[in-house]
């Protein structure tokens, strides 16, 4: 028997202020799009932020229904504009925030299990690796240097080969 274990490193900052610019401003932009998430079952409005290889800028927000909880993440909604709009290009960073209507918005969240999943692929199907910084409205923030650490284990087009 071998002990294994996975670490994952993330920096940890403790406000916007701290970020570099660049990073400052797309978690600036994923804060304000949770004003467009439409969100009237859960009242948890979530934005993303992305920042492509190629310096564009887009955006996505969580969109619910009637048939809730089916909708559709922030993260997923900002994976299919971008490759949509830009096929084949990577995504350098990704800024995930979100507002809170029943309580504070005032620590990092990260992505849903499906959310994790699809970050992860989008990696693996572009090639390269992408930062993500999650953050709340205000307070803490975290960085990390790929969206696969956040799925350990994660299945992947390679068991289906």
């Amino acid at each position: 028997m071998q002990h294994k274990e996975f670490r994952v490193g993330y920096d940890e900052y403790g406000s916007d202020e701290e970020l570099a610019s660049a990073d400052a401003e797309l978690l600036s932009i994923a804060r304000r799009v949770t004003a467009h998430a439409y969100a009237p079952y859960s009242n948890f409005h979530v934005g993303a932020a992305a920042r492509l290889v190629n310096g564009e800028i887009v955006t996505g927000t969580n969109q619910e229904n009637a048939s809730f909880p089916a909708g559709i993440c922030a993260e997923r909604t900002l994976l299919s504009v971008a490759a949509s709009l830009h096929p084949g290009i990577a995504i350098d960073t990704l800024a995930i925030s979100y507002d809170n209507a029943n309580g504070p918005s005032n620590r990092p969240i990260a992505p849903c299990g499906i959310c994790r999943q699809s970050l992860q692929e989008f990696e693996q199907r572009t090639g390269q690796s992408m930062r993500v910084i999650l953050g709340g409205q205000s307070g803490k923030i975290f960085l990390l240097p790929q969206s696969s650490l956040l799925l350990p284990f994660a299945f992947s087009a390679d068991e289906l080969k």
